[in-house]
């Protein structure tokens, strides 16, 4: 009997209060949106586009190429800032700042490398005319 009632009440403190218990701080990230592919050097040497685009293989814009690998090879959108790969929990607001410099509003899971993404901009620094 005691057993039992102490099992609800663990799991009852776990639903109610394990969520607050383990939300991250939000955090600004800045970097550029990418594809997977290209940026954990699946099918690159430099962490970067450039091997594609020298070959035209995947089109001639880092916009083309981070497409098409996301569409036809299985990547995803990542955000690669300096030599970090961030992946992103939520890629449809991001969706359409692919190959942009962008400032990202989220909380990080350490364990997942994973921002959850709560805002997503340009970031003023690196606006690019398309």
């Amino acid at each position: 009997m005691r057993i039992e009632l102490f099992s609800k009440i663990c799991m009852l403190v776990v639903a109610l209060g394990g969520p607050a218990l383990t939300k991250q701080p939000s955090s600004t990230f800045y970097g550029e949106v990418a594809d997977s592919q290209c940026a954990m050097n699946v099918h690159s040497l430099t962490r970067s586009h450039q091997e594609m685009l020298k070959s035209k293989s995947m089109g001639g814009t880092s916009l083309s190429c981070a497409t098409y690998c996301v569409r036809y090879l299985g990547g995803e959108l990542v955000l690669t800032s300096r030599n970090r790969v961030y992946r992103l929990d939520n890629t449809e607001p991001v969706q359409k700042f692919v190959s942009e410099k962008v400032k990202i509003t989220g909380a990080l899971d350490k364990k997942g490398n994973t921002i959850h993404v709560e805002k997503i901009e340009l970031d003023n620094k690196f606006v690019t005319v398309r």
